[in-house]
C-alpha cells in the first residue's frame, strides 16, 4: 500500500514509519523541518515538508503522494510541561487535532483516499465505574481546564467518525522520546502523588502503538479502537513503581488542596480522576498482541 504519515518525525512517527516499511508498504511521511528530511530517508520513507495547519499545503502533499491511506500523527508538544497552564502546552497540538484533521479529511476527499486514521488519546474524566470501551464517548468532565485541553480529541471524536475514518485512542505513551520528561521529574521528586492517587491511566509502549496502527491500516479497520495495554492502573500504583524502575526515591505525597494551589486544577484532576480503557476490541478484531501487555514489564525494561 501507499501510506501517507502526517507527522513522521514525532515520537510515534519514528517508530511507525519503519514498521510500515518493514512490511513492504511505500511510505510518504511529513515533517515541518527540512532538516529532518534526512531522518525520514533513513527510516525508509519519502520525506515531505508540510505545515499541517496550511490547508493548501496539506492538499498538495496528499495529492502528490496518491496514498491508499492517511495516518494523522501530528502533534506539537515541546518543552517542559506547564501543569498550571496545560492548555498553553497543548495549544498547537489542539490546532493540529482540529484544523489539521479537517485539512487531512478534506484532502482525502479531494484525492479519493479511502481511509483516514487519526490519533486520539485514551483519557476520560467523566463519572462512572469499570473500563471504557469504544462505545463510550470521551468525557473531559466538568473542569474548565480539562475541557480546554481536550478540545482536539473531542473534535476528532466527532468529525472522523462522520467521515467514515478511524480513531485510535492511544494510551499514555512511554519509551524513548515519549516519557523522558516524566522520568526526569520523578527522579528529581518533582512528580508527587496527589491525594490518594485514585486517577486511572491506560498505558501503551510506542512500538505497540505503532504495531496496532499498522494493523488498522492493513485491515482497513473502521471506527474507534482503544490502543492500550491490558492493565489500566491508578496513579498510586504506577507512579511509585515507575520511581523504583528509574532508581528514584518514592514520590512525595501532597494533599489535594496544596496541589491545587501549586499546580492548578488540571493537575489534581489528572492524578485523582479518570477511568481506564479496555483493549478487547483491538485484540479481537485486529489480532493485536502488544509486546508489553503490562506497563509493569514495559517500565522495568524500558525506563530503567
Amino acid at each position: 500500500m501507499r501510506v501517507f504519515v502526517a507527522g513522521g518525525t514525532g515520537a510515534l512517527g519514528r517508530r511507525l514509519v519503519p514498521q510500515f516499511v518493514a512490511r513492504g508498504h511505500q511510505v510518504t511521511a511529513t515533517t515541518t523541518s527540512a532538516a529532518k528530511l534526512g531522518l525520514l530517508e533513513q527510516l525508509g520513507a519519502r520525506g515531505v515538508v508540510m505545515d499541517g495547519l496550511d490547508g493548501m499545503a496539506v492538499g498538495e502533499a496528499v495529492a502528490a503522494a496518491r496514498p491508499d491511506a492517511i495516518v494523522h500523527e501530528m502533534t506539537a508538544i515541546s518543552g517542559k510541561a506547564d501543569m498550571r497552564h496545560p492548555d498553553r502546552t497543548f495549544a498547537t497540538t489542539n490546532r493540529l487535532r482540529i484544523e489539521g484533521t479537517d485539512h487531512l479529511l478534506a484532502a482525502a476527499e479531494a484525492a479519493g483516499v479511502p481511509h483516514v486514521v487519526v490519533q486520539s488519546f485514551a483519557q476520560s474524566y467523566g463519572p462512572g465505574t469499570g473500563l471504557l470501551t469504544e462505545e463510550d464517548p470521551l468525557d473531559p468532565g466538568t473542569g474548565a481546564m480539562a475541557r480546554r485541553v481536550s478540545a482536539g480529541v473531542l473534535h476528532i471524536q466527532d468529525v472522523v467518525a462522520k467521515a467514515g475514518g478511524t480513531v485510535l485512542r492511544y494510551g499514555g505513551f512511554y519509551g524513548p522520546g515519549a516519557s523522558d520528561d516524566v522520568v526526569e521529574f520523578v527522579r528529581k521528586r518533582k512528580f508527587p502523588l496527589v491525594g490518594d492517587g485514585t486517577g486511572w491511566n491506560s498505558w501503551v509502549h510506542l512500538d505497540d502503538a505503532a504495531s496496532a496502527t499498522v494493523l488498522v491500516v492493513e485491515k482497513q479497520a473502521r471506527g474507534v479502537f482503544n490502543i492500550v495495554d491490558d492493565e489500566p492502573a491508578q496513579v498510586r500504583d504506577w507512579l511509585p513503581y515507575l520511581a523504583a524502575c528509574a532508581g528514584a526515591k518514592p514520590p512525595m505525597r501532597v494533599p489535594r488542596w496544596l496541589a491545587r494551589l501549586l499546580a492548578g486544577e488540571f493537575a489534581v484532576t489528572l492524578m485523582t480522576e479518570g477511568r481506564g480503557f479496555s483493549n478487547a476490541r483491538a485484540r479481537r478484531e485486529l489480532g493485536w498482541e502488544p509486546r508489553y501487555p503490562s506497563w509493569r514489564q514495559g517500565f522495568k525494561e524500558e525506563l530503567a
